[in-house]
């Protein structure tokens, strides 16, 4: 079994002869039709390890979901109970403090405040699941032997985020099992020039899951004296603006994460030179050196109908 892309079949579905509708028998012709003459489809493996991580990763990002939901609520009831409001950064103990010091008199102000105490309950439940559900993702992920930990920005949830996205991890699978290393990730920038106006604008495209961990990874490094910040200051410097420098330097983080993740294969916890079935020294996605541009990596040649699997002999 292989994993054809959604894409993939569509393209096949369009360009077929017939009405072009999107029936069960169609969709399963043009997923066949995908299978045996495209190269390079990844193969469905099950890997029960896997399925645990991507279980405990999807749990994990749900509490995030909803303790941000949480703190918006508690915002809102906030800016209406105390005078001027209060800072959006407010943590449980910290709006539980404010909320000690306000004595409403009428009968909503009471309201708000019994509302807000059930929600710093909550979010302080929250934080407590969120505190355990990273302790038990970060041993799993340092279980597997990857090295993706060491990189600035990348905690346990979005390790495991790209392991699970990916489809494996060191030690789990074989070379031959892998999906290609340079999957796009929608970080690298899409040419809008048009006449003697060169700009670039955001790609919308790529696994978005993986994209948001980059972007997550890139913001976290502006904070800190890294070599993140030492890019986007460069950028501004040269004259772009805080998004386009922004757009920059979330390029970067997906060549380190790529290079890490090879180094991980290439050290000998999976087998092959890069990981994956038909492995070259450089990728579509991330480019062969580690600070090439978006705009410097060279277009992918012609693809190739090649078989992936042998078909019945005609009797």
């Amino acid at each position: 079994m292989v994993d054809v892309p959604a894409k993939l079949s569509v393209r096949a579905r369009v360009f077929a002869t017939g009405q072009g509708r999107k029936t069960d028998a169609t969709d399963a012709h043009s997923v066949a039709l995908v299978d045996t003459r495209m190269a390079g489809l990844s193969p469905v493996v099950s890997d029960e390890q896997l399925e645990v991580l991507q279980l405990l990763v999807d749990r994990r990002r749900a509490m995030g979901e909803e303790h941000t939901r949480k703190i918006s609520q508690l915002h809102r009831i906030r800016l209406e109970m105390l005078p001027g409001g209060a800072k959006t950064y407010l943590s449980a103990a910290q709006a539980k403090t404010l909320l000690t010091g306000v004595r409403p008199r009428d009968a909503v102000g009471k309201t708000r405040k019994r509302v807000a105490a059930v929600l710093v309950v909550d979010l302080e439940r929250i934080h407590a699941r969120k505190k355990a559900a990273d302790k038990e993702l970060k041993e799993l992920v340092a279980a597997t032997g990857t090295s993706l930990l060491d990189l600035h920005g990348v905690g346990p949830s979005g390790a495991a985020r790209l392991l699970v996205e990916v489809g494996a991890w060191p030690g789990s699978r074989t070379a031959t099992t892998l999906p290609p290393a340079g999957r796009p990730t929608g970080t690298a920038p899409i040419d809008a020039s048009s006449g003697d106006h060169v700009r670039h604008r955001l790609s919308r495209g790529g696994n978005r899951q993986i994209n948001r961990v980059l972007h997550i990874m890139a913001t976290v490094q502006l904070r800190t004296a890294t070599d993140g910040r030492a890019y986007f200051d460069r950028k501004k410097a040269a004259g772009k603006s805080s998004m386009e420098a922004m757009r920059c330097v979330n390029r970067r983080p997906s060549d380190l994460v790529f290079w890490a993740m090879l180094g991980d294969y290439t050290a000998g916890k999976v087998t092959g030179p890069g990981g994956h079935r038909g492995n070259v020294s450089d990728s579509s996605a991330t480019g062969s050196q580690p600070h090439t541009g978006s705009s410097d990596k060279p277009l992918p040649g012609p693809a190739t109908a090649q078989r992936r699997t042998r078909l019945p002999a005609v009797s």
